[in-house]
C-alpha cells in the first residue's frame, strides 16, 4: 500500500512539473480506486480466514 501511494504521488508530481494537472488528476483517481479495490480484496480474505477459524 505505502510503495503504491509513493509512486502515485511521484507520478503526480512529474505530471503536474510537465504541465499536464488534468492526466495528474485522473493518474491520481485511478490510483486511489486501485489501492481501494486492493483493500477491499484484503478485508474479505481477512473475513474468510475468522469465520473458518470460528467455525471448526
Amino acid at each position: 500500500m505505502g510503495a503504491m501511494g509513493i509512486l502515485l504521488i511521484v507520478i503526480e508530481q512529474l505530471l503536474k512539473a510537465n504541465g499536464k494537472n488534468d492526466i495528474a488528476v485522473l493518474a491520481n483517481l485511478a490510483g486511489i480506486v486501485i489501492i481501494l479495490i486492493t483493500i477491499i480484496g484484503m478485508v474479505s480474505t481477512l473475513f474468510d480466514t475468522v469465520r473458518a477459524m470460528f467455525t471448526m
